[in-house]
């Protein structure tokens, strides 16, 4: 055998021997797209960090891996984009609580009212638990990216709300398809007003509705504050939010983009979590400007709304999320309280 014949030979033998060295070649080559939704409108913090961490990602994958986001609720409510990416239409999306809780309901026990009192709080429980949620996504078919804030939300009227009495006679708004929100509603005994998010505004221009709960920036961002003149000072709840992908995909991608995608989650969750709680500030300015009044909640209402938080508390767990996971979440707040009030050790 010629010298020519042998090295050819060789060649072959090599590759047949070790299959995964063009199939590696090959995977290395391939280009993704990863297709996202979300609710947030373009120009507000949520979409400039999207494509930051868009450029980001397409820049240290040398282009193999690119995100196309549909922002502004294009791509339907939340529980249209959930059912969307089920079936291979998108991979994706940064969705609040509603859309959360269509993947994995136990995150839901993070929306509870008055759960939380501070940021810090949140952010404790969140660190604390964030191993076992992202377990409990991938349970589900999912992997979680970042955590999100919306912010502490608060109701917004045509009218002012400082008393049941006077929440009871709003047409307020209530989320369709969300059980927290509607369990809240039925235990205070309000009638809300069944919508999706993006018809909100509509029917605060139609007078069909007068009232909606939501954090200062997604007021402003989402339009809603031309059509309302009152915000309560009471803060219900602190929404949460959050980056997720299909398992599926994720699961498909090499595992260096895989890597380079969990770690500009991260790095998104770390400057939008701070960015949007200065947004939320600095949109209340923005609203008092254009008009918004703030009002002062009596004690009794507010009384009877913690009444009615800790009644729904009670009422979801074992059907969003189980009574042992409530329990913890409640024994690591305590003890976080603790241990902030207790005096230093001399």
């Amino acid at each position: 055998m010629s010298l020519y014949r042998f090295m050819i030979a060789l060649i072959i033998l090599v590759f047949c021997l070790a299959p995964g060295i063009h199939v590696q070649a090959a995977e290395d080559g391939k280009r993704y797209k990863l297709k996202i939704a979300t609710l947030a409108p373009e120009g507000s913090s949520w979409m400039k960090r999207f494509h930051e961490a868009s450029r980001a990602i397409e820049k240290r994958s040398g282009g193999r891996l690119k995100l196309k986001i549909y922002a502004g609720g294009i791509m339907g409510d939340e529980p249209d984009v959930i059912r969307k990416i089920r079936i291979g239409q998108l991979q994706g999306a940064a969705v609040t609580g509603i859309g959360l809780g269509m993947i994995q309901p136990a995150v839901r026990v993070l929306d509870l009212p008055f759960l939380f009192k501070t940021y810090e709080e949140l952010d404790y429980i969140r660190e604390t638990l964030n191993a076992e949620f992202e377990k409990k996504f991938e349970e589900r078919g999912y992997v979680l990216l970042g955590w999100v804030d919306v912010g502490w939300i608060h109701v917004f009227s045509n009218q002012p709300v400082t008393t049941k009495e006077e929440l009871l006679s709003t047409k307020l708004w209530a989320w369709v398809d969300d059980p927290l929100a509607h369990s809240m509603f039925k235990e205070v005994g309000v009638k809300g007003i069944p919508l999706s998010l993006p018809a909100v505004l509509p029917h605060l221009q139609t007078g069909l509705i007068n009232a909606a709960y939501g954090s200062p920036l997604s007021t402003l961002a989402l339009q809603w504050y031309t059509k309302v003149k009152y915000m309560s000072d009471l803060p219900i709840t602190m929404a949460n939010a959050a980056v997720v992908v299909s398992k599926k995909f994720f699961d498909a991608l090499p595992e260096d983009l895989q890597m380079i995608l969990k770690e500009e989650g991260k790095t998104m969750e770390r400057l939008l979590v701070g960015q949007m709680r200065r947004d939320n500030v600095e949109s209340l300015k923005v609203l008092k400007k254009h008009g918004l009044k703030v009002t002062k909640t009596q004690p009794e209402f507010m009384q009877e709304m913690e009444r009615a938080a800790y009644a729904v508390w009670d009422q979801l767990a074992g059907t969003l999320y189980s009574p042992e996971l409530l329990a913890h979440i409640q024994e690591l707040l305590e003890a976080r309280r603790a241990s902030l009030t207790e005096p230093p050790t001399p």
